[in-house]
């Protein structure tokens, strides 16, 4: 069984900066991607950032602002976001998926986390 929880979510004032984090448990295969997501009630869901062996994806709205990480030593995956906007309040979510060049970040989430919410203001 596949595990991934986040944490790291909360409130901050526009400008500032957060860092979630999605430890993975139960897997046991080394070729897999992770992809970050959020979710708001009006724009659904949407690929923020995703990671597979040895790239990286951004979506254009967080390009310059978000780093997606991960350390494999500890099976946690990473996502550092600086100046925030009120833009980017959502449910944040983590994947782990497999390569799938039609996906966001050519990964398609095979397993979720619960999600963290992260609410920004003005």
């Amino acid at each position: 069984q596949v595990y991934l929880v986040e944490s790291g979510g909360g409130s901050v004032q526009t400008g500032g900066s957060l860092k979630l984090s999605c430890e993975a448990s139960g897997y046991d295969y080394d070729d897999y991607c992770m992809v970050w997501f959020r979710r708001t009630p009006g724009k659904g869901r949407e690929g923020v950032a995703a990671i597979g062996s040895d790239t990286t994806t951004y979506a254009d709205s967080v390009k310059g602002r978000f780093t997606i990480s991960k350390d494999n030593a500890k099976n946690t995956l990473f996502l550092q976001m600086d100046s925030l906007n009120p833009e980017d309040t959502a449910m944040y979510y983590c994947a782990l998926g497999s390569y799938n060049r039609r996906e966001f970040g050519r990964c398609y989430p095979n397993y979720w986390g619960q999600g963290t919410q992260v609410t920004v203001s003005s």
